[in-house]
């Protein structure tokens, strides 16, 4: 298994975080970022991530992300 592939993940251009704990679909292309490994950080913590690697002008605005919408899109 890639566990250097879990982790959350950043959609630099919707602005949203999702918790990806399986290999099952794993974000890619330049709009994802991976922020961090750790699968049970907080949206506080990922907007911190976010914020020091500068993925987003604003990481304040990060949200949830539906992962049912944003993987078919992907």
């Amino acid at each position: 298994m890639h566990h250097d592939r879990l982790g959350i993940y950043v959609n630099t251009k919707e602005n949203c975080a999702v918790r990806i704990s399986s290999p099952y679909w794993i974000p890619s292309g330049a709009d994802w970022v991976l922020v961090t490994l750790d699968t049970n950080a907080t949206l506080i913590r990922v907007r911190e991530a976010a914020r020091e690697k500068g993925v987003v002008a604003d990481a304040e605005t990060i949200i949830w992300g539906d992962f049912a919408k944003l993987a078919h899109r992907a």
